[in-house]
Protein backbone atom coordinates (compact mmCIF):
# COMPACT_ATOMS: atom_id res chain seq x y z
CA UNK A 1 0.00 0.00 0.00
CA UNK A 2 1.21 3.57 -0.81
CA UNK A 3 0.33 5.92 1.38
CA UNK A 4 0.43 9.51 0.46
CA UNK A 5 1.21 11.98 2.46
CA UNK A 6 -0.41 15.59 3.76
CA UNK A 7 1.14 17.94 5.77
CA UNK A 8 -1.63 20.41 6.98
CA UNK A 9 -2.11 23.58 9.16
CA UNK A 10 0.23 25.43 7.28
CA UNK A 11 1.04 29.32 8.53
CA UNK A 12 4.41 29.96 6.76
CA UNK A 13 4.63 29.63 3.63
CA UNK A 14 8.20 28.04 3.83
CA UNK A 15 6.62 25.33 5.32
CA UNK A 16 4.64 24.22 2.40
CA UNK A 17 7.65 25.31 0.14
CA UNK A 18 9.32 22.72 2.32
CA UNK A 19 6.25 20.15 2.28
CA UNK A 20 6.41 20.03 -1.30
CA UNK A 21 10.35 19.66 -1.54
CA UNK A 22 10.19 16.77 0.63
CA UNK A 23 7.52 15.19 -1.34
CA UNK A 24 4.02 15.63 0.45
CA UNK A 25 1.34 14.91 -2.18
CA UNK A 26 -1.22 17.46 -0.52
CA UNK A 27 -0.70 20.43 1.35
CA UNK A 28 -3.29 21.90 4.17
CA UNK A 29 -4.55 25.16 5.20
CA UNK A 30 -7.41 25.48 8.08
CA UNK A 31 -10.06 28.15 7.34
CA UNK A 32 -11.87 26.37 10.35
CA UNK A 33 -11.67 28.93 13.82
CA UNK A 34 -8.66 27.35 15.83
CA UNK A 35 -4.76 28.15 16.50
CA UNK A 36 -4.04 27.41 12.89
CA UNK A 37 -6.43 29.06 11.40
CA UNK A 38 -5.82 31.26 7.77
CA UNK A 39 -8.14 33.38 5.92
CA UNK A 40 -8.57 32.30 2.25
CA UNK A 41 -6.13 35.07 1.01
CA UNK A 42 -3.78 33.91 3.57
CA UNK A 43 -3.99 30.30 2.70
CA UNK A 44 -3.72 31.53 -1.01
CA UNK A 45 -0.43 32.65 -0.45
CA UNK A 46 0.70 29.74 1.65
CA UNK A 47 -0.51 27.33 -0.84
CA UNK A 48 1.20 29.19 -3.59
CA UNK A 49 4.65 28.64 -2.15
CA UNK A 50 4.34 24.85 -2.42
CA UNK A 51 3.95 24.93 -6.07
CA UNK A 52 1.91 23.26 -8.88
CA UNK A 53 3.31 19.69 -8.03
CA UNK A 54 0.60 19.26 -4.94
CA UNK A 55 -2.69 19.43 -4.01
CA UNK A 56 -4.07 22.06 -2.39
CA UNK A 57 -6.47 21.64 0.56
CA UNK A 58 -8.70 24.09 2.59
CA UNK A 59 -10.08 22.65 6.03
CA UNK A 60 -13.25 24.06 6.65
CA UNK A 61 -15.38 23.90 10.17
CA UNK A 62 -19.18 24.95 10.53
CA UNK A 63 -19.22 26.69 7.18
CA UNK A 64 -22.35 27.45 5.20
CA UNK A 65 -22.04 25.81 1.56
CA UNK A 66 -21.51 29.31 -0.40
CA UNK A 67 -18.84 30.27 2.40
CA UNK A 68 -16.96 26.71 1.25
CA UNK A 69 -17.31 27.74 -2.17
CA UNK A 70 -16.10 31.63 -1.61
CA UNK A 71 -13.22 30.05 0.25
CA UNK A 72 -12.47 27.00 -2.39
CA UNK A 73 -12.41 29.79 -5.05
CA UNK A 74 -10.18 32.30 -3.62
CA UNK A 75 -7.97 29.87 -2.27
CA UNK A 76 -7.62 27.80 -5.39
CA UNK A 77 -8.49 24.73 -3.65
CA UNK A 78 -8.33 21.30 -5.42
CA UNK A 79 -9.82 19.90 -2.37
CA UNK A 80 -11.88 21.15 -0.07
CA UNK A 81 -12.06 19.06 3.95
CA UNK A 82 -15.08 19.33 5.27
CA UNK A 83 -14.04 18.70 9.11
CA UNK A 84 -17.25 19.58 11.28
CA UNK A 85 -19.49 16.87 11.25
CA UNK A 86 -20.66 17.19 7.51
CA UNK A 87 -23.79 15.50 6.25
CA UNK A 88 -24.09 13.73 3.30
CA UNK A 89 -26.74 16.50 2.26
CA UNK A 90 -23.67 18.78 2.72
CA UNK A 91 -21.60 16.68 0.36
CA UNK A 92 -24.05 16.82 -1.84
CA UNK A 93 -24.80 20.61 -2.20
CA UNK A 94 -20.64 21.37 -2.21
CA UNK A 95 -20.68 18.64 -5.34
CA UNK A 96 -23.02 20.22 -7.54
CA UNK A 97 -20.96 23.90 -7.49
CA UNK A 98 -17.10 22.38 -6.83
CA UNK A 99 -15.26 20.63 -9.17
CA UNK A 100 -12.58 19.48 -7.39
CA UNK A 101 -12.25 16.34 -4.85
CA UNK A 102 -14.81 16.83 -1.48
CA UNK A 103 -12.87 15.18 1.57
CA UNK A 104 -15.83 14.43 4.91
CA UNK A 105 -14.15 13.96 8.11
CA UNK A 106 -15.30 11.51 10.68
CA UNK A 107 -14.66 12.39 14.19
CA UNK A 108 -14.51 9.43 16.11
CA UNK A 109 -14.89 9.83 20.16
CA UNK A 110 -14.46 6.25 21.39
CA UNK A 111 -13.53 3.27 19.36
CA UNK A 112 -15.65 2.79 15.86
CA UNK A 113 -16.54 4.52 13.48
CA UNK A 114 -20.30 5.81 13.90
CA UNK A 115 -22.94 4.16 11.82
CA UNK A 116 -24.46 7.61 10.52
CA UNK A 117 -21.59 8.31 8.77
CA UNK A 118 -20.88 5.10 6.78
CA UNK A 119 -22.90 7.01 3.79
CA UNK A 120 -20.02 9.15 3.52
CA UNK A 121 -17.87 6.24 2.30
CA UNK A 122 -19.67 6.03 -0.81
CA UNK A 123 -20.42 9.58 -1.23
CA UNK A 124 -17.33 12.15 -0.38
CA UNK A 125 -14.24 11.57 -2.26
CA UNK A 126 -12.13 10.29 0.57
CA UNK A 127 -12.90 10.09 4.23
CA UNK A 128 -11.13 11.65 6.65
CA UNK A 129 -10.62 9.39 10.29
CA UNK A 130 -9.84 11.74 12.89
CA UNK A 131 -10.35 11.81 16.79
CA UNK A 132 -13.04 13.97 18.28
CA UNK A 133 -12.13 16.42 21.21
CA UNK A 134 -14.32 19.11 22.87
CA UNK A 135 -14.18 22.68 21.23
CA UNK A 136 -11.41 21.51 18.72
CA UNK A 137 -11.98 19.91 15.46
CA UNK A 138 -8.55 19.12 14.50
CA UNK A 139 -5.10 19.32 14.92
CA UNK A 140 -5.00 18.02 19.04
CA UNK A 141 -2.39 14.89 18.87
CA UNK A 142 -5.18 12.54 20.18
CA UNK A 143 -4.18 9.26 18.12
CA UNK A 144 -7.44 6.45 17.15
CA UNK A 145 -7.89 2.87 17.73
CA UNK A 146 -6.41 1.75 15.06
CA UNK A 147 -6.99 -2.51 15.93
CA UNK A 148 -10.68 -1.48 16.71
CA UNK A 149 -11.70 0.68 13.42
CA UNK A 150 -9.60 -2.03 11.25
CA UNK A 151 -12.57 -3.98 11.51
CA UNK A 152 -14.99 -0.92 10.82
CA UNK A 153 -13.17 -0.07 7.67
CA UNK A 154 -13.31 -3.77 6.12
CA UNK A 155 -16.90 -3.18 6.35
CA UNK A 156 -17.81 0.43 5.82
CA UNK A 157 -14.76 0.72 3.00
CA UNK A 158 -16.36 2.06 0.08
CA UNK A 159 -15.62 3.73 -3.10
CA UNK A 160 -14.00 6.28 -0.97
CA UNK A 161 -9.92 7.04 -0.14
CA UNK A 162 -9.33 6.96 3.13
CA UNK A 163 -7.39 9.66 4.91
CA UNK A 164 -5.79 8.99 8.16
CA UNK A 165 -5.40 11.70 11.05
CA UNK A 166 -5.87 11.81 14.61
CA UNK A 167 -2.38 11.79 16.60
CA UNK A 168 -0.19 10.91 14.05
CA UNK A 169 4.15 11.61 14.34
CA UNK A 170 7.32 10.13 13.14
CA UNK A 171 7.29 7.45 15.73
CA UNK A 172 3.94 5.53 15.07
CA UNK A 173 3.14 6.59 11.72
CA UNK A 174 4.54 3.43 10.16
CA UNK A 175 2.43 1.12 12.80
CA UNK A 176 -0.94 2.86 11.41
CA UNK A 177 -0.12 2.48 8.14
CA UNK A 178 0.38 -1.32 8.66
CA UNK A 179 -2.82 -1.17 10.90
CA UNK A 180 -5.39 0.65 9.21
CA UNK A 181 -3.94 0.79 5.33
CA UNK A 182 -4.66 4.23 4.13
CA UNK A 183 -4.84 5.81 1.35
CA UNK A 184 -3.28 8.96 2.84
CA UNK A 185 -1.73 9.98 5.94
CA UNK A 186 -2.67 13.51 7.44
CA UNK A 187 -0.46 15.02 9.99
CA UNK A 188 -0.38 18.64 11.54
CA UNK A 189 0.18 18.56 15.23
CA UNK A 190 3.05 15.61 15.18
CA UNK A 191 5.15 17.75 13.18
CA UNK A 192 5.28 20.94 14.77
CA UNK A 193 7.23 22.52 17.02
CA UNK A 194 4.32 24.79 18.25
CA UNK A 195 0.58 25.16 16.82
CA UNK A 196 1.44 26.45 13.11
CA UNK A 197 4.98 26.41 13.16
CA UNK A 198 6.40 23.17 11.43
CA UNK A 199 9.93 21.29 12.13
CA UNK A 200 11.88 20.31 9.37
CA UNK A 201 13.36 17.73 10.98
CA UNK A 202 10.06 16.13 12.33
CA UNK A 203 8.56 16.61 8.55
CA UNK A 204 11.49 14.80 6.92
CA UNK A 205 11.22 12.15 9.33
CA UNK A 206 7.79 11.68 8.90
CA UNK A 207 8.12 11.43 5.37
CA UNK A 208 10.46 8.74 5.56
CA UNK A 209 8.68 6.78 8.09
CA UNK A 210 5.67 6.93 5.64
CA UNK A 211 8.67 5.84 2.88
CA UNK A 212 9.50 3.20 5.21
CA UNK A 213 6.37 1.98 5.53
CA UNK A 214 5.69 1.53 1.59
CA UNK A 215 8.22 -0.78 1.23
CA UNK A 216 7.71 -3.69 3.77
Amino acid sequence: MLAKVKFCGMTRPQDAALAAEIGASYVGVVFADGPRRVTPSEGRTILDAAGGKVRRVGVFGTNEPDQVLRGAEEGVLDVVQLHADPTPNHVKAIRKRFGGEIWAAVRIAAKHIPPESESLFDLADAVVLDARAEKRLGGTGHALPWDDLAADLARDRGSAAVVLAGGLNPNNVASAIKTLAPDVVDVSSGIESAPGEKNPWLMRNFFAAVVGARTR
